[in-house]
């Protein structure tokens, strides 16, 4: 029955040398996380997350059929939150593909949810993926408990976040956000324009809060580019996003000092200002702007 009851729960605490270096730079980082597998440094290397609707529908299924096999390929480690709908079938795809994920619960490890995934727990320990959780192995699991997992989810991306099927006011537009303010990119599929599910991706693009996806080379295109000669990169910029970065390559400004700068107002330059967060050009603390693409 239980059969990923077989494989041991342990613990890497923060500030030991295993704890994933991406969680060191988040908000409220976890002080300890529980996790069943085989921990290897190199499933956090190089890791999309990818989260979506819990009501998925057969064209949300059909997205994931169309982008895992190239990641997968890539070697890049799928990351999900273990529910229903968007996270269970990324997981599952992957798993399928022959490639790596991670699990990161909203309750403890011992504590099945959904309750119908015990194969998916032990498919993904048995093809050297990762579940993981911050919370005691028989922690149930809460409302608030899973937002505040997604921090995590987000946290562990080198990628970037993945937004399949994302309702109005849905959970994957939280930890759309989260990764917003971790500096991580964001990008989102659109979908339908009759479905209620794909509401959300939409909304995030129209307020360009996050990059279009309708291929894999998207996002594998543009994390490329990132790494990339960096003298060459300018050539990526728009001519506002130019001017911006030109005033923000002497030193870190805040929007008002972008504002008097540009002469642009406040909502366009907001708007831009968050394009440029998320591409992962440019990161906002304590109010003040600081290049990071040069």
């Amino acid at each position: 029955m239980n059969e990923w009851k077989r494989w041991p729960i342990k613990k890497v605490e923060f500030g030991n040398d295993s704890y994933p270096t991406k969680l060191n730079s988040i908000k409220q980082k976890p002080k300890q996380l529980y996790y069943r597998g085989d921990w290897s440094a190199l499933l956090f290397n190089k890791t999309i997350s990818i989260v979506g609707s819990r009501r998925m529908t057969s064209y949300g299924k059909m997205v994931i059929e169309k982008l895992l096999p190239d990641l997968v390929v890539q070697g890049v480690t799928i990351i999900s939150g273990f529910m229903y709908g968007i996270d269970s079938e990324a997981h599952k795809q992957c798993v399928a593909l022959g490639g790596k994920t991670i699990a990161v619960l909203g309750g403890g490890l011992d504590y099945l949810l959904p309750s119908e995934n015990g194969n998916l727990y032990t498919s993904i320990l048995e093809t050297g993926g990762l579940v993981i959780s911050e919370y005691e192995p028989n922690f149930k699991p809460t409302l608030w408990s899973f937002p505040q997992r997604n921090r995590i989810v987000s946290g562990l991306s080198t990628q970037g976040v993945l937004i399949i099927e994302a309702r109005l006011n849905s959970g994957s537009l939280v930890t759309a956000r989260i990764a917003g303010t971790q500096g991580k990119k964001v990008f989102a599929v659109p979908g339908p324009i009759t479905s209620s599910q794909s509401a959300g991706n939409h909304w995030l693009l129209q307020n360009n809060k996050a990059i279009l996806v309708t291929c894999s080379s998207d996002i594998l295109d543009i994390n490329e580019s990132s790494n990339g000669n960096q003298l060459n990169l300018w050539t990526d910029y728009n001519q506002e996003e130019l001017i911006i970065a030109k005033a923000l390559e002497a030193e870190a400004l805040s929007l008002d000092d972008l504002v008097k700068i540009i002469k642009k107002d406040v909502v366009s330059l907001s708007s831009t200002l968050g394009l440029m967060t998320l591409k992962g050009w440019i990161v906002e603390s304590q109010g003040m702007f600081r290049l990071i693409k040069k």
